[in-house]
């Protein structure tokens, strides 16, 4: 088997190493020594996408939190309309770079789609400055509710941060977070900030199968 080739070395907001990584034609960025994303398994990403737009009809404008790999944002530009503006806000800047010179060509190099509105900065920042913008919004940001990449990200789903995802939301609009594992008290927060129809589908990480992962959806009422 081929061995790993690191490609580049970036370090993250609160320090970690990061690493883009090559072996053929896989792919993967490692942080502090833990894949965080591979380009061989991207499935429940994808699906993500599928059961969050297909709550709403025609969406305006929608959010994606956390660039990786791209294929979260390729999948959400594949299912919304000419018209639709797609934001993504990523954190990392040398993970855009990284998109932009090295990986791009993996979801058919979504930051070159003209509905594609890149913001470097914290997705929260975007969710908190937003009143009744989003249509949807979609967060890919860390391991799960508990398992969080980045220390910080634990206001995106504290009950303060569910009703700033609320309000950012326009009536209908739906919010859908990708997690590794199952969170009973997040389902819990949600439901205690007014979403309705919440529930947490597990998908498997490629075309249903393998490593099994959860997606928590839900609508504003």
């Amino acid at each position: 088997m081929l061995p790993w080739e690191t490609i580049d070395r970036a370090a993250a907001p609160d320090g970690a190493e990061l690493v883009l990584a090559r072996r053929g034609t896989e792919w993967q960025v490692r942080a502090a020594g833990i894949v965080l994303m591979v380009s061989h398994a991207h499935g429940s990403e994808e699906v993500m996408s599928d059961y969050a737009l297909e709550r709403v009809k025609a969406p305006r404008a929608v959010l994606v939190g956390g660039l990786g790999l791209g294929f979260s944002l390729r999948a959400t530009l594949d299912k919304v309309g000419p018209h639709t503006q797609v934001m993504i806000a990523e954190l990392v800047p040398q993970l855009v770079e990284w998109n932009r010179t090295h990986v791009g060509h993996l979801a058919a190099h979504p930051l070159d789609d003209r509905r594609t509105v890149l913001r470097v900065g914290d997705v929260y920042d975007r969710i908190t400055e937003s009143h009744a913008g989003f249509d949807a919004i979609l967060l890919d940001v860390d391991n799960g509710p508990s398992a969080l990449a980045h220390t910080k990200n634990n206001r995106l789903y504290s009950p303060t941060g569910v009703r700033r995802c609320s309000e950012a939301l326009r009536p209908g609009g739906v919010l859908a977070v990708w997690s590794a594992g199952h969170d009973t008290g997040y389902v819990a927060t949600l439901k205690s900030a007014g979403f309705k129809q919440v529930e947490a589908r597990t998908v498997g990480n490629h075309k249903g199968a393998g490593v099994k992962h959860v997606l928590f959806l839900a609508s504003r009422g």
